[in-house]
């Protein structure tokens, strides 16, 4: 779980980075990612509906790439970032895997 200040949670800090943020694609994610000016970074996850239509394998996926994400936190620096799941994705991604996926990501920014 992120602390709540490492929390995107507004609506209108999801739209400002999905118009003027900048894109990664890795495999089962897209990106979106920009400064934010705050000394702490700020993560949204998103998993629409049409990529897994069960709320029970959504928020396992959610739970397992926040838990990922809180052990490098630090690495991330000053930035707010969205990650969005793309079709492909399921419950039965292995935990590795996953990391792996987000690692390479994280390298990217």
């Amino acid at each position: 779980m992120f602390l709540k200040q490492n929390r995107l949670k507004r609506k209108k800090d999801f739209e400002r980075i999905f118009k003027k943020g900048k894109s990664v694609k890795q495999d089962l994610f897209l990106v979106k990612y920009m400064e934010n000016g705050l000394e702490l970074p700020r993560i949204g996850i998103v998993i629409s509906k049409k990529v897994c239509p069960r709320a029970v394998e959504r928020n396992l996926i959610k739970r397992r790439m926040r838990e990922i994400i809180r052990k490098r936190i630090e690495q991330l620096g000053s930035k707010d970032i969205v990650i969005i799941a793309l079709s492909g994705i399921n419950k039965n991604i292995e935990f590795s895997k996953l990391e792996n996926i987000i690692d390479n990501i994280l390298e990217k920014l």
